[in-house]
């Protein structure tokens, strides 16, 4: 199994998944904001939703950002793992180059 990944593309996985964790907290803002030309449209169990939903939703924004947050994480551990991966590899190619007798495997017809 050939597992071939570029360097940049956990670099360029976290950039992008920083930028929607920014944009869903926008999002998110401005649905409350929206929403608030409907505070005090709702009767009974539409207004404690309604209410329920606009005191939470600080909460919920929170919560959202803390995953994606544990998300960023998880990339940039993954990134730094590969990096180290890939330097041990070509470290290690490097040493055992270093000590094969290449002199002893030419072929030539003496």
């Amino acid at each position: 199994m050939k597992f071939d990944m570029g360097a940049q593309t956990l670099s360029t996985l976290q950039s992008k998944s920083r930028g929607s964790s920014d944009d869903l907290g926008a999002l998110i803002r401005q649905l409350v904001l929206a929403a608030e030309p409907l505070e005090g449209k709702f009767n009974g169990s539409g207004k404690a939703a309604f209410d329920s939903f606009k005191a939470r939703s600080d909460e919920i924004s929170q919560s959202l950002h803390s995953a994606l947050s544990s998300i960023l994480g998880g990339q940039s551990g993954m990134d730094s793992a590969f990096g180290t991966g890939d330097q041990e590899q070509g470290d290690n190619a490097r040493t055992q180059m270093g000590a094969a007798n290449f002199d002893a495997a030419r072929f030539s017809g003496r």
